[in-house]
């Protein structure tokens, strides 16, 4: 029996990074997989190099997320209609329009009628502190959860990372791989995601590394080819990136292995 997961996300790009394996995954296995992406991205950096003549961010970004949902086997490709808020405390925070700045009510409303005419049985957000802090993932957090209430979805999880995990690795990876081009420091991820110790759901995604690689590939300029990301020799990126993170909100005494069980 297949089942239906949407998954929310503030930015094209974000959708690969923290749960494309999920969604390859899901879909290799019969379930419908259907992305909402709050914003279309707006306000993301990117080299002058990176469009083309005449043409604008908000284009391109648009033009790799479908790439990237194609590459993923996504189903359905839905933007909620709000524009990037841009970096904590920077003054598009405020600007009409912005999502951080969305009432929430209203946004999850917009939602919740995607989730009933999907019928969706899962729901991915971002944990409560939007994995680092960004307005725009606090705000997908806030509106995915009121959504899924209005909705009645029965089962939300919320995309974090790994902190502890990811801490070991980077302190392994800079002895090992000290020149790979723009690798954070361990010490820079204290903020980041979620401790070990909360998180309910670890998925195994090294079966779809590949893929996720690919359609993070696709948001070229977010992601170019000379990304940390994309830097990384396969088998560093497999080991990076070859499980993805939740936090089950109906359980969270729970230590399970994917999103569908027990359904």
């Amino acid at each position: 029996m297949g089942f239906t997961l949407v998954t929310f996300h503030a930015h094209p790009d974000d959708e690969s990074i923290a749960t494309g394996g999920t969604m390859a995954r899901a879909k290799a296995e019969g379930h419908r997989v259907v992305l909402v992406v709050a914003t279309r991205g707006e306000l993301g950096e990117f080299a002058p190099d990176a469009l083309e003549p005449g043409e604008t961010l908000t284009e391109r970004r648009v033009t790799e997320a479908q790439a990237a949902a194609e590459v993923l086997g996504v189903d359905r490709l839905e933007f909620l209609g709000y524009r990037d808020s841009g970096m904590a405390g920077e003054p598009t925070n405020h600007h009409d329009g912005a999502f951080a700045r969305a009432d929430v009510e209203e946004a999850a409303a917009r939602l919740a009628e995607l989730l009933r005419a999907e019928n969706a049985d899962v729901l991915t957000v971002y944990d409560n502190h939007g994995g680092y802090g960004h307005p725009d993932h606090i705000q997908v957090h806030r509106v995915g959860v009121r959504a899924a209430e209005f909705a009645g979805t029965r089962r939300v999880y919320e995309s974090t990372m790994n902190r502890d995990y990811l801490q070991s690795l980077l302190r392994r990876r800079a002895a090992e791989m000290p020149d790979l081009p723009d690798a954070p420091d361990a010490a820079e991820m204290d903020d980041f995601g979620s401790p070990a110790e909360i998180i309910t759901t670890t998925v195994d995604v090294r079966e779809f590394s590949d893929r996720k690689r690919a359609a993070m590939a696709a948001h070229a300029s977010q992601i170019p080819p000379d990304s940390f990301f994309l830097s990384m020799p396969p088998d560093a990126f497999r080991e990076a990136f070859g499980a993805e993170w939740f936090i089950r909100r109906d359980a969270p005494q729970i230590r399970e292995t994917w999103l569908f069980d027990d359904l």
